[in-house]
C-alpha cells in the first residue's frame, strides 16, 4: 500500500478515493505539518501532497528516498523546485480543472470590487467620517462598455473573459501563443502586444502562469504605461508583480485602483498597500469556498489514483 503526506489538513469528503487503497497521513489536531516535521516523515512515503504556500525544495526531495509522486494542491506550482524533482525521477502534477471557475470568479468579484470601489465605501461607511453622498463624490469606475485586456488567456483567462463579455465589457489579450480563431471569435477577442495592452485597456486582469521569466513582469515601468484610470487584477501570483513600485504606483495615483488576492511574500502584506483605500485586499482567497477546496483535493486525488492505477487522466507539469 503506497504511502501519502498531506502537508495540511484536508476535509475527509475530498480524500474518498484514497481510502482503503493508500495508507493517508495529514494533520488531525492543527491545519498543516511544519517543514521539519515533512523533514522527519518524508523519507517513508511515496506520496507527498504540499499545498500552494509549502515550498517542496531540494532539502525534502533528497530526504524523501521514497518519494515518486508530488501531487500539489493547487494550479500553480512554483511552490516546488519542480526541475530537481525532475532530475531526481520525481512526477509532479497540479489540479487545472477545480481551481479555473473559482479563480475567474473571484478575479472578477476583485475586478467589481476595486472599480466600483466597493470595499472603500464599506470601510467608510463603519467609520465616524463617513463617505459622501454627494452625487458625484467619491465616485467609482464603470465596467460596462469598458476593455478588460487580460495577460495569460489560458482555462482562467478565458473563464474571466466569459463573465467580462456577459457584462458588457471588450476583450483583449496578450499570450506567448495567440489562441485559435475560433477562441477569440468565442470572445469577441483581440490579440494584441503586451505593451498595447497596457497602454489601452482599462482594466488588465494578470492570469499567466509563473515563471523565471514572468517574475515581475508587472514593474514600475509596466505601471507608467497603464492609463491613469486604470484598475489593475491580481489573482495569478503576487511575485510577477513588483509590490513596491504598485504601492507607489496607487499612492501617487499612476494608476487609479487594484484588486489583489496574491503577494509576493505570503502571507506577509507590504505595509504601504495596507495603507491605501484604492487597492481591495484578499488572503489568496480565490478558490476558498467549501465546495472548491473539496473539489481540489478531489482532482488532486485522482491525480495519485491515475498515477498508480491508470483509471484517471493525470495533470503532468515535468
Amino acid at each position: 500500500m503506497k504511502k501519502v503526506l498531506i502537508a495540511y489538513r484536508l476535509k475527509p469528503e475530498g480524500l474518498k478515493a484514497l481510502e482503503g487503497k493508500y495508507d493517508i497521513t495529514f494533520p488531525v489536531d492543527k491545519s498543516y505539518f511544519t517543514k521539519e516535521e515533512v523533514l522527519e516523515m518524508i523519507p517513508d512515503y511515496e506520496v507527498l501532497v504540499p499545498n500552494f504556500s509549502f515550498y517542496t525544495d531540494k532539502e525534502i526531495m533528497d530526504r524523501a528516498k521514497k518519494l515518486e509522486l508530488i501531487s500539489n494542491y493547487g494550479v500553480g506550482f512554483n511552490n516546488i523546485d519542480v526541475d530537481y524533482a525532475a532530475k531526481k525521477g520525481i512526477v509532479v502534477t497540479n489540479i487545472p480543472n477545480s481551481t479555473r471557475e473559482p479563480t475567474a470568479e473571484f478575479a472578477f468579484a476583485l475586478l467589481l470590487a476595486a472599480g466600483r470601489r466597493i470595499g472603500y465605501y464599506d470601510r467608510k461607511l463603519r467609520t465616524p467620517e463617513g463617505v459622501s453622498w454627494g452625487i458625484y463624490a467619491e465616485s467609482g469606475m464603470r465596467v460596462y462598455g469598458k476593455t478588460l485586456g487580460i495577460i495569460g488567456m489560458g482555462r482562467i483567462g478565458q473563464s474571466l473573459a466569459r463573465r467580462a463579455v456577459a457584462s458588457g465589457m471588450e476583450i483583449i489579450y496578450h499570450n506567448r501563443n495567440r489562441l485559435d480563431e475560433a477562441i477569440e471569435q468565442q470572445y469577441n477577442a483581440r490579440y494584441v502586444a503586451f505593451e498595447e495592452l497596457l497602454k489601452t485597456a482599462d482594466y488588465i486582469s494578470l492570469n499567466a502562469p509563473y515563471t523565471p521569466q514572468t517574475h515581475h513582469m508587472i514593474g514600475e515601468e509596466q505601471l507608467k504605461m497603464m492609463k491613469s484610470t486604470a484598475v489593475f487584477i491580481n489573482t495569478a501570483r503576487g511575485s510577477m508583480v513588483d509590490e513596491k513600485a504598485l504601492a507607489k504606483a496607487l499612492k501617487e495615483n499612476t494608476i487609479w485602483a487594484a484588486g489583489l488576492d496574491v503577494y509576493e511574500n505570503e502571507p506577509h502584506i507590504l505595509p504601504e498597500l495596507l495603507e491605501l483605500d484604492n487597492v481591495v485586499l484578499a488572503p489568496h482567497a480565490a478558490t476558498k469556498t467549501i465546495e472548491d477546496r473539496i473539489n481540489m483535493s478531489i482532482e488532486m486525488t485522482q491525480n495519485i489514483v491515475g498515477f498508480y492505477e491508470g483509471t484517471y487522466s493525470v495533470s503532468r507539469v515535468n
